[in-house]
Order: structure tokens, then C-alpha cells, then sequence
């Protein structure tokens, strides 16, 4: 009887710690979910999926969708990644949160920036504000998602060439990294801005200002070991170096920036490491390898461009498709509208005759006695 009874207290036990486990692994996936974004999207979108299958609550789901289009934007599979955007959207819907509202549009802002629909980007930018402004002051997801919102605002004004106006909201968006205590949570983001404040000092031919910003991006990069990052810094590095002619060192930096970001699988990066792996290797009079990464580098970019025009042919169907919904219900209201018209007008038509009648009946009376007494 003891021994049935230890058995069964060791059995209850062992369930209550794989449950309660199981409850710490959730969270600590999520994290490492997050933390792989960069460095292995498809691991991030293996755990994300699998999170997804067993999640219940609408706002944790949202969450889990945004983690998978940013996972999916990372390996730039636009197509894949718009697809999460829209089944968060159908979540978000339900909600009136300002917080989940805000994480949702500036993702959906991403979304689009990096499809290169500046416009459609801009419109959930100002979208977002609106809800940024219902957030506590000073909170964290108030000064984070504020910061995101600006950081993405430079990359527009810098995809447009304009660096200057880009530098300037670069630089809001770095204030409002550096109010946030929790300073590992804006590393990822930090390392992003500056390597685009490295290109936008590259536009502007300033090379030493570029060099200093692209060594910030690596830096920041490696203390959260992100290596995709980091091969972007080590890229911007060495076309700081190209545009001083200095091709041998810029091609050291670019062998290690190809090592560095060969698990992200990220089509741009891979891009832009061929394209000027090709231009240093022509500038030092080597056609044999010049034709090699030449090569690569339009395969890669006929690979990122075919993924671009799939999710924007998608997103164009997707705006269709509201528009035509908008349509039918501006059709049906029209409808019901002249429906009601229609019958308000028969009422009060209907009034006016009765009136017209009972006034005719009356003079038809008055008639009458009038001519009663005209008689008499």
C-alpha cells in the first residue's frame, strides 16, 4: 500500500512538473523564437508555428503572427510574411487595445516599406500615431514602438535619396531607444539604424562618419550575437572601404560578411555582399571571379525580385478585394437609402393627396351652403 502510494505521489509530481514546465517553455520559445529572427529565421518560424497550433488567447496569437511575418520578412519571402500580417489583422480587428493595435500596424508598416509601398507604409505610420498617443507616457512599448515609427520614416526618406531629412529621423528614433532601461531589448533595432545612418553618410561622401556609424551597427550586433546584422555592418564597412579604393580590404570584410550571414538565408544580403564582391574583384582586374559573383548576384536578385512581385500581386489582390467589399457596402447603403426615400416620399405624397381631397371635400361643402343661403 506504501508502495502504491509513493508511486502515485511521484506520478502527480512528475505531471505537475512537466506542466508546469511546459508552461516555462512556451515563454522561453517565444524568446528564442525572437532571439533566432536574424540569425535562423526558419528555426523562428518552425517554433512560431508550433506555438500557434496549441494558442488560444486572440492577443497572444497576434503576437505570435508578427513574429512570424518578421521571421518571414528576414528571409524575404514577402508572400509568406504578408500572409501573417493579414491573419493578425483579422485578430486585431476584435480589439480596440491601443498596445496590440500599435505592435500590429507599425509590423504591418515594415511590411510594406520593405515591399517598397512607401505610401501604404506612411498610411499605417499615421495610423499608428493615433494610437502611440493613447499609451502610458515614458512606457516602454510607447518609446520602443515611437522609435520603430521614426526608424522606419528614415528608411523611406532614405530609399527617396534623402539622406538628410533620413538622418534627422534616424536620430529622434535613437533618443527614444536610449529612454528605455531594458537597453539589450533595442540592440536588434539600434544595430538596423545605424547601418542605415552608415549608408546615408555613404550618400552624402562622408566616408568617416559612415565608418563609425557601420562599426556602431557591428558592435551592437555582436553583443546580442546577432550575425546577420553583423554581416550587414561588416557590408557597409567595406563599401566605405571601395568608395577609399582600398578593394583588398574591402573584400576580407565581405568573405566575412558572406560566412557571418549564411544561415539567414536573406536574399538582400546575399545581394548586396555578390554585387560588391563583383564590383572589388573587377576594380582589381580579376574577370574570372568578377564573372563568378556577377552571376551570383543576379540570380539572387532575380530570386528577391520574383518573392516581391508574388506579395505585392498578393497585396494588390488583397486591396481588391476590400475595395470591392467597400464597394458593395457604399452600394447597399445607396440602396437602402433610396429605398427609404422612395418611401418616405409615398408617405408624405400620400398625405399631400389626402389633404388635397379632404380640402376639396370641404370646399365642396362650403359650396353647398353657400349656395344654401344665396337661395335663401
Amino acid at each position: 500500500m506504501k508502495l502504491y502510494f509513493r508511486i502515485t505521489l511521484l506520478a502527480a509530481l512528475f505531471c505537475h512538473v512537466a506542466f508546469f514546465g511546459q508552461k516555462i517553455s512556451d515563454d522561453s520559445l517565444m524568446k528564442i523564437a525572437n532571439q533566432e529572427i536574424y540569425n535562423n529565421p526558419d528555426q523562428s518560424i518552425s517554433i512560431g508555428k508550433k506555438l500557434l497550433q496549441k494558442e488560444k488567447d486572440p492577443n497572444k496569437s497576434v503576437k505570435i503572427y508578427l513574429l512570424l511575418s518578421t521571421a518571414g520578412i528576414a528571409k524575404r519571402n514577402f508572400d509568406e510574411s504578408l500572409q501573417y500580417i493579414l491573419k493578425a489583422r483579422e485578430l486585431v480587428r476584435k480589439t480596440n487595445d491601443p498596445k496590440i493595435n500599435t505592435s500590429f500596424l507599425i509590423a504591418a508598416a515594415v511590411q510594406y516599406q520593405q515591399m517598397e509601398l512607401f505610401s501604404k507604409s506612411l498610411e499605417a505610420l499615421d495610423e499608428a500615431d493615433e494610437y502611440l498617443v493613447k499609451l502610458p507616457e515614458n512606457s516602454y512599448l510607447r518609446n520602443f514602438e515611437t522609435a520603430r515609427s521614426f526608424a522606419l520614416r528614415g528608411m523611406i526618406y532614405k530609399s527617396q535619396s534623402n539622406p538628410e531629412i533620413a538622418l534627422q529621423e534616424f536620430s529622434i528614433a535613437i533618443r527614444n531607444f536610449e529612454k528605455i532601461k531594458e537597453k539589450e531589448k533595442t540592440y536588434f533595432n539600434q544595430s538596423i539604424i545605424y547601418y542605415n545612418i552608415g549608408h546615408c553618410y555613404l550618400n552624402l561622401n562622408q566616408p568617416e562618419n559612415a565608418g563609425a556609424a557601420f562599426m556602431k551597427s557591428r558592435n551592437l550586433a555582436g553583443l546580442i550575437k546577432a550575425k546577420s546584422l553583423e554581416s550587414f555592418a561588416l557590408k557597409g564597412l567595406a563599401e566605405m572601404n571601395k568608395q577609399k579604393h582600398k578593394n583588398q580590404e574591402a573584400l576580407e570584410l565581405l568573405i566575412k560578411a558572406e560566412d557571418l550571414g549564411r544561415e539567414s538565408g536573406d536574399l538582400t544580403l546575399n545581394e548586396g555582399i555578390y554585387k560588391e564582391m563583383a564590383d572589388n574583384y573587377l576594380a582589381m582586374g580579376n574577370p574570372g571571379l568578377y564573372q563568378v559573383y556577377s552571376k551570383k548576384y543576379t540570380e539572387t536578385k532575380f530570386k528577391r525580385e520574383e518573392s516581391e512581385l508574388r506579395s505585392i500581386n498578393h497585396a494588390i489582390d488583397v486591396h481588391n478585394g476590400e475595395t470591392q467589399k467597400k464597394s458593395e457596402r457604399v452600394t447597399d447603403r445607396y440602396n437602402y437609402l433610396i429605398a427609404a426615400v422612395i418611401i418616405v416620399g409615398a408617405f408624405i405624397l400620400s398625405i399631400i393627396l389626402y389633404l388635397i381631397i379632404k380640402i376639396r371635400k370641404q370646399n365642396k361643402g362650403f359650396r353647398e351652403e353657400i349656395k344654401v343661403l344665396i337661395r335663401d
